[in-house]
């Protein structure tokens, strides 16, 4: 059995990773890819313009909470040094996990039992901001799973090595003063070996190395189930 095929008996209902409260009626797709013509029109240097755009899309289709992205390629981060590089085959531009876009202070819940593994607050322009990594066991198999854009005071809150069960707040969604400069969501993402990282791990990669993120960071829609 390999791993997504692990994951899937596993999970049996959808898993929920943010706001308890919102039923998945209120959840709809949202396309923040290159492809999208829409975006063409929007300023992606800033958040507010994101945000605005976001938000109109709810509103348009009545719902709650947008999400979205697992290998897509954006342009959002043409904007950052953190992203850029010298070809267009390197440029990091893929998309390795899943957002979930809503309210600053949303509630953030773990996918599964484990501990914390780490977490750190990533400063860079562009970048996660604070974020937790959880690990573990799914029937004795080891994974991670790795939550972005969080607030500061998450971190606040939490220490390496505790426990954790599936279902529990671990942080809260943090604003664009401190998540990187995005429109409030989590960035989830699953990822098989952490290959020595600490607080952190790429969420976004090149063509290149496309083959190698996409094997160890699998669909999180394998467990989400939107």
């Amino acid at each position: 059995m390999n791993f997504d095929e692990l994951l899937k008996s596993f999970v049996k209902q959808p898993i929920k990773l943010i706001a308890p409260e919102v039923g998945f009626d209120q959840y709809m797709p949202i396309d923040l890819s290159t492809t999208n013509p829409d975006l063409n029109q929007i300023d992606l240097s800033h958040s507010i313009a994101l945000s605005t755009y976001i938000q109109t899309v709810l509103k348009t289709h009545h719902k709650t909470i947008a999400y979205g992205g697992y290998l897509e390629r954006r342009n959002i981060y043409q904007r950052s040094m953190h992203f850029n590089a010298q070809t267009s085959d390197n440029e990091r531009n893929i998309h390795l996990g899943v957002d979930l876009w809503h309210n600053e202070n949303s509630p953030v819940l773990a996918a599964f039992d484990g501990t914390i593994h780490s977490f750190k607050y990533n400063t860079a322009y562009g970048d996660y901001g604070p974020t937790v990594l959880l690990e573990h066991d799914i029937l004795g198999v080891q994974c991670f799973t790795l939550y972005g854009h969080l607030s500061l005071y998450s971190l606040d809150q939490i220490e390496i090595g505790a426990s954790v069960s599936a279902g529990d707040c671990i942080g809260f969604l943090g604003n664009s003063q401190i998540n990187g400069d995005y429109p409030p969501h989590l960035h989830f993402q699953i990822i098989k070996q952490l290959n020595g990282h600490f607080g952190d791990y790429p969420g976004v990669c090149s063509t290149v190395d496309l083959e190698f993120y996409q094997n160890n960071c699998p669909d999180p829609n394998l467990i989400l189930k939107l």
